[in-house]
């Protein structure tokens, strides 16, 4: 009996880090597509395309994991309140935005972009584990 719930809980979260992956690596996608043709944000300079979505996919399959193992963990705190933990998630890479601005090859449009895009991807993927991963 226990070997079985110990592999259903597994299942959950390979299943919720997978769904989280493709929904934080998917939205920015698209929002930074409309940005860049609605206001000319731009690719990182220097480097080739597949390059840079190799970059993005890896620091996402990172974020995803963390993401899902920490909302596991304190899933007794966080079940209900799933959009606080959205909220928490969006506003420390929100900050991390704008601490990019000061930076080079990134502008106030990539930025905007970016918070644009972890707006809408943190609720859905808290929405996500929170459905897949119960109290």
């Amino acid at each position: 009996m226990f070997l079985g719930l110990y592999y259903l809980t597994l299942s959950q979260i390979a299943l919720s880090i997978i769904l989280v992956l493709l929904i934080i690596y998917i939205v920015p996608m698209v929002v930074y597509g409309l940005f860049s043709t609605l206001i000319g944000a731009k690719m990182p300079e220097g480097i080739s395309p597949i390059k840079f979505l190799l970059s993005v996919l890896v620091s996402k399959i990172g974020t995803a994991i963390a993401f899902v193992l920490i909302f596991y963990f304190a899933r007794t705190v966080f079940s209900e309140l799933w959009l606080l933990y959205a909220f928490i998630w969006w506003l420390m890479f929100a900050i991390g935005e704008i601490g990019q601005t000061i930076g080079v090859n990134y502008s106030w449009k990539e930025a905007v972009a970016g918070v644009i895009s972890e707006i809408i991807y943190f609720p859905l993927a808290a929405l996500v584990v929170s459905w897949l991963i119960k109290s």
